[in-house]
């Protein structure tokens, strides 16, 4: 189909000159039985208009008899006049034949030529090995690094194959290795405090040395919890006395400060499964002190759990058997369900706004306080009642579930946590696009940390740095042009919930997700060896896993990173918590995500969230530059292909296939809904629709001209606004922030719905029939939203399903 269509292209050009001789092309012309015949001038910018059916094929001809248009018709006084002009016409239009066959010969020789010469090029395009100076038109509809082909007048325009080596090669491990030596031999990196500043004035500076074209940074004034002057303390109370069990130094942001006893109760991880098994089993968890141990979930979400269940009281330690530490370790951690600051929920922290006197709903209201193994096995070894199962024990053999039933033995949490007024700053640099300037990518890290966290916010940092250093000399220096802006971001406050980037977020909501398409994350890149970490929005699945078939794994570089990963990679992919700064990107905001990095599946990284998050002991990561090094390049890449193609690589048909994938699970209900008087036929209809988009974009894609900015642009903000449009518009941001229908939190979301069907078949009386009607309608209705704008304008849409 190529050679045809490359051979076709000479020919077609060959049959417009000979219609132009003929004055024939966007005119009125002869028609050899005296009619008319009008073909108007196609414009492309009608396929715009056009959006969703994607249909460009209409040329409208018009014959019409002269008669009937009105025209009086000259008669030839003479027989012999009339028979002599078809004779004079005949000659003519042999003539006109014979000098049309001969260009349709000349122009098939040439296009053939021309064809010829751009796959010879193409073919050193594609393998990296020689200079294309064409520009790039890239689709992902394309396989692999394929580009189409356009020769215009100018200066040459990097290649992708090119760009991706350029970087390769300017990428240094030695680097990301040195600046990892920076937060050596500190002990904190507190938000807002004075080693948090210090290194937000030195990422400052770093921006600047690399000649970036902006470089800002952005206040909050925000409120944390911080530790008091006091140190908490835990102990057990037994017959009235008291034995101080801990008094650690690390503490849990947004407790209840205050004393508080209860009854102690194993829950295992916190999951609401755990709770549930002990409720059902043994006891009652009204007015108790839940033990839980780290991981799963986070702490967050345990506290919730634990104070849906009426305790009062929430103690975390860490498990030496998945964390593989000594007894001593205490993690810092935070309680709110939510990111941001929670006391001004949906509103950003400057200095100006005048705050309404309300806070977040995910704030606990319960004592939160962490302890170390050591300490949690002293705790069980008092406890009287019976062991653990075997699945529950983790490291502490010693395990018991609760206490007997007649026992006296309580659990005491002092907490004397405080309230401090901080300010914080977001440090930021960009390099201009010049195409689209105001379309940007964002790569983000966190910066502080509440002990010397090199690798919580260090190896993000570090990368950070190095792209930002190795992106700006590739623009200034070797003449790459990014259609769009790439802006480098250093996050203050991640350790209370990706503060920093949450307000940043809020305070330029209205045009953030109408700019930002993509948000890049490098905290905690590398925190083992063993197995790669992903997580992303599906819209970059097709583009993450083009990106790792090009990048060698460091273990191996014989193979790349697909090869590592799989080729069924995606079931893999790790869903975005509340632990993750890209989180609020995805959730609130509506923007594509992409966090990567490495990790030990089975273990996690020992010393996270801890003082022992050193140098160190990250150094005991075998080949940690190689890691790092990997990460970075897969982030680089993702940014410079994000901004480097006339189109945006964001796969939006994907969605189509998560839909599908949820409609298997609503499909076992259909029976259990229709028996409630309600049906699941319009939720299908609805996923049926948004497919017909994403399939008349496509085509609206395939039919366009690229090299049409106009179009272009029409056509990407279309994909660009994929991800926001699955934020449901039915709930208020400030009541519901993560109202993203997929990735959210809330009743709204997809996955509570399933849940919920699944009672029809479990416990039929728990289903909340008007809560099933609401969930049905929001999830139908967002969908049907966002196949309405993936289709275009308002013209081509109605409600009709």
């Amino acid at each position: 189909m190529i050679g045809a269509e490359g051979a076709g292209n000479g020919s077609r050009a060959a049959a417009r000159r000979a219609e132009g001789a003929a004055e024939a092309f966007g005119q009125v012309g002869e028609y050899s039985s005296g009619r008319q015949w009008i073909m108007p001038e196609q414009h492309c910018l009608t396929c715009i208009a056009r959006q969703t059916d994607g249909d460009n094929s209409h040329v409208e001809m018009k014959l019409s008899a002269d008669d009937e248009e009105g025209v009086d018709i000259e008669r030839p006084e003479h027989m012999h006049d009339s028979m002599a002009q078809p004779q004079r016409n005949g000659k003519k239009l042999c003539f006109l034949v014979i000098a049309a066959v001969l260009l349709l010969l000349i122009g098939f020789l040439i296009g053939y030529l021309s064809y010829r010469g751009r796959m010879q090029l193409a073919a050193t395009c594609q393998d990296g090995s020689g200079r294309c100076e064409m520009t790039p038109t890239a689709s992902y509809l394309v396989d692999g690094d394929e580009t189409v082909e356009e020769e215009i007048q100018g200066p040459p325009v990097i290649y992708w194959p090119q760009l991706k080596a350029m970087l390769s090669d300017k990428l240094s491990a030695k680097n990301l290795g040195d600046r990892l030596r920076q937060r050596a031999g500190l002990d904190s990196f507190e938000a807002g405090e004075a080693e948090d500043s210090n290194m937000a004035t030195y990422i400052h500076d770093q921006f600047n040395s690399f000649f970036l074209d902006k470089v800002w940074n952005d206040e909050h004034y925000i409120k944390l919890q911080v530790r008091g002057s006091t140190k908490n303390k835990v102990s057990m109370l037994i017959s009235d006395d008291e034995e101080i069990l801990e008094i650690p130094d690390a503490y849990v942001a947004y407790s209840e400060s205050g004393s508080f006893s209860g009854k102690p109760v194993y829950v295992n991880y916190g999951l609401k499964r755990d709770i549930e098994t002990i409720q059902k089993s043994v006891t009652t968890l009204n007015g108790t002190i839940v033990i839980v141990r780290a991981g799963k979930i986070t702490l967050a979400e345990k506290v919730a759990n634990a104070k849906e269940a009426g305790a009062v009281g929430v103690l975390m330690y860490m498990d030496s058997l998945k964390y593989g530490v000594g007894g001593t370790l205490i993690p810092f951690g935070h309680a709110h369900l939510g990111t941001g600051d929670p006391y001004t929920p949906g509103f950003p922290s400057f200095n100006h706004t005048q705050f309404p006197p309300v806070e977040s709903s995910g704030l606990p209201h319960i004592a939160v306080q962490t302890i170390s193994s050591s300490a949690a096995t002293r705790l069980f070894s008092k406890m009287d009642g019976d062991s653990c199962s075997e699945d529950w024990k983790g490291g502490i053999y010693s395990c018991k579930v609760t206490t007997k039933q007649d026992s006296k033995i309580m659990v005491k949490m002092d907490v004397n946590n405080s309230m401090k007024d901080r300010k914080i700053l977001n440090i930021f640099g960009a390099i201009q696009g010049s195409e689209e300037p105001d379309r940007y990518v964002v790569i983000g890290a966190q910066r502080d940390s509440w002990g010397p966290g090199v690798a919580k916010a260090g190896t993000g940092t570090a990368i950070l740095l190095e792209l930002a250093r190795v992106i700006s000399d590739i623009v200034k220096n070797e003449g790459y042009k990014p259609r769009r802006s790439i802006i480098f971001a250093s996050w203050s406050a991640g350790d209370y919930g990706a503060v920093g980037a949450t307000e940043w977020l809020e305070g330029y909501s209205a045009m953030l997700h109408a700019k930002a398409f993509t948000y890049i994350n490098l905290d905690a890149a590398v925190l083992g060896a063993s197995h790669v970490k992903i997580s992303a929005s599906p819209l970059l699945y097709m583009l993450l896993e083009r990106i790792m078939k090009g990048v060698k794994d460091p273990a191996q570089g014989s193979r790349s990173l697909l090869d590592r990963v799989g080729s069924d990679w995606v079931k893999a992919v790790v869903p975005l918590g509340l632990d993750n700064a890209a989180f609020p990107f995805l959730a609130y905001s509506g923007i594509p995500v992409v966090s990567f990095g490495f990790y030990n599946k089975d273990e996690e990284y020992h010393f996270l969230n801890t003082e022992g998050d050193t140098l160190e002991n990250l150094r005991k990561i075998d080949n940690l530059d190689a890691l790092l090094r990997a990460a970075a390049e897969v982030a680089g890449q993702v940014a410079l292909r994000l901004t480097h193609d006339h189109e945006l690589f964001l796969d939006f048909g994907r969605y189509g296939e998560e839909l599908l994938a949820y409609q298997e699970k609503f499909l076992p209900y259909v029976k259990d809904v229709q028996e409630l008087g309600l049906t699941l036929d319009w939720l299908f209809f609805a996923r049926g629709d948004f497919q017909r988009a994403a399939d008349a974009l496509r085509r609206d894609i395939a039919n366009s001209d690229r090299e049409n900015k106009v179009i272009r642009r029409a056509l990407n903000d279309r994909i660009m606004k994929v991800e926001y449009d699955f934020l449901s518009p039915y709930l208020s941001p400030k009541d519901v922030p993560f109202r993203h229908v997929f990735f959210g939190r809330g009743t709204h979301t997809l996955q509570s719905l399933v849940e919920h069907l699944q009672l029809l078949k479990t416990g039929k009386s728990d289903v909340d029939v008007n809560l099933l009607k609401e969930q049905l309608a929001l999830a139908t209705w967002t969908i049907k939203g966002a196949a309405n704008a993936l289709g275009g304008d308002i013209w081509d849409t109605d409600n009709e399903f």
